[in-house]
Formats: structure tokens, sequence, C-alpha cells
């Protein structure tokens, strides 16, 4: 490998990584990135970013999996009020197999 040089290291350094070109080969996503540029005034590859952009801030806004199950428990759990709910004692559990 060769010498690298120390202003390309440094172009590294400040981008946070190897520069890396982004291939869609896909004409519904070209046509749709040239009109959102188009209609914005700005490049594709802008229009792309800005798209990118917003979806990864939509993303991080959405609450995760498990606040999510704990909002469905509290909300499940206010729906059957406070004096919801059996006691799991010896009778309770012989009832659900039909022991006397």
């Amino acid at each position: 490998m060769g010498v690298v040089p120390l202003i390309y290291i440094k172009y590294i350094q400040l981008i946070g990584g190897y520069p890396m070109s982004l291939y869609v080969k896909d004409n519904e996503v070209n046509r749709m990135a040239e009109r959102l540029a188009m209609l914005q005034k700005i490049s594709k590859t802008e229009a792309v970013r800005r798209a990118l952009r917003h979806e990864l801030e939509r993303e991080q806004q959405m609450p995760s999996l498990v606040e999510r199950g704990l909002a469905f428990a509290h909300s499940l759990r206010a729906k059957a009020g406070p004096a919801a709910g059996r006691t799991a004692d010896k009778e309770f559990i012989d009832s659900l197999y039909g022991e006397p």
C-alpha cells in the first residue's frame, strides 16, 4: 500500500470516514429525486440528502418498541380501572383447572 498524503488523511478525519458514492439503479427513485430537486430548485444530491435527513429525524422521533409496549400496557390498565384483576391465590388457580 502506498503512502497516503497528509491532506487526504485530514479530509478523511474531517468527514468521519472514507467518502463513498451512492449509486441508485432504480428509475422511479431517480425520477422522484429529479422531481424533488426541480420543485425545490436544488441539486439531486441535495434533494436526496434532505429526504434522507428528514426520514432519519422522523425515525428518531418515533417511540421505541419498549416505549410503545409500555404505553399499550398502561392504556389497558387505565381501561380496566383500579379494581380490575383478581388475586392469584390457590382458589383462583384451582378454578382455572376446574379443581374444587
